[in-house]
């Protein structure tokens, strides 16, 4: 071999060998290395976005404001409905959002309500407690019941007369502001009172039970046509009462 053809064949080596190295470094998977897995280490769950927090609705209205007189002027409806009931909504999941508060529902929030502030306390009641009140209600009530209500009153008070006179009392007696409650109580119905907004459904309450009629006794709720003649109110909205929905809430 000359000295030309060990130059030639050398440069071929050299160059082969220059040429080889990335395409068997790609083949053997030494390529740039791809960026780290976002997610941690390999199998862990990614992070959870933090939940929504609960907002309270206020129900619909069933009826228009005028239509439950003469046992409720429209007036007292539209302010009692679109000022205090509107407030203590705005106000709730207000204080919901500011105080970080973390359930699943309504129902979960008004029975551990005693872990919260006082606000809250107040206000989830007074939007709960009203969009039940509104549902008891009803035009042209047929001022008694019947059915499987009539037959659990008379099992539980003797006779509608002996309830309704219960039911009164329970109302008439609520010092100051509050509710007066048909409620069940392990299958069995019981009369009580509560206090402010409180709730029989909230663990703070002095009188517990599911809800079945509800009877608001905060001035607001009568003053503009009864003024202080409490007695008076409650004895006309007796004539307003659904029974029909008291049905749908029993067990």
């Amino acid at each position: 071999m000359d000295r030309k053809q060990f130059l030639s064949r050398s440069l071929k080596v050299t160059m082969g060998t220059f040429l080889a190295g990335p395409i068997l470094a790609a083949s053997a998977g030494c390529s740039t290395p791809e960026p780290a897995d976002s997610g941690g280490a390999e199998g862990s769950p990614e992070p959870m976005p933090p939940a929504a927090p609960l907002v309270l609705a206020q129900v619909a209205l069933p009826y228009a404001y005028n239509a439950l007189e003469p046992s409720i002027d429209a007036q007292t409806m539209e302010i009692h409905y679109t000022k205090h009931h509107t407030g203590y909504v705005k106000k709730a999941n207000a204080a919901i959002l500011e105080e970080g508060i973390n359930v699943k529902d309504e129902a979960e929030l008004v029975a551990n309500v005693g872990k919260y502030s006082t606000g809250i306390r107040n206000n989830v009641g007074g939007a709960v407690n009203h969009n039940l009140f509104w549902e008891v209600m009803a035009p042209g009530g047929t001022g008694m019941p019947d059915g499987k209500v009539l037959d659990a009153i008379n099992a539980g008070f003797g006779d509608f007369e002996m309830f309704k006179t219960a039911f009164t009392e329970a109302g008439m007696k609520r010092f100051g502001s509050g509710w007066a409650w048909l409620v069940e109580q392990d299958g069995k119905l019981a009369i009580g009172s509560t206090a402010n907004q409180d709730n029989p459904l909230m663990d703070v309450s002095d009188f517990k039970g599911k809800p079945l009629l509800a009877l608001d006794v905060w001035e607001h709720a009568y003053y503009l046509k009864y003024q202080n003649k409490r007695n008076e109110y409650v004895e006309n909205w007796w004539k307003v009462v659904n029974w029909a929905n008291v049905a749908k809430r029993m067990g």
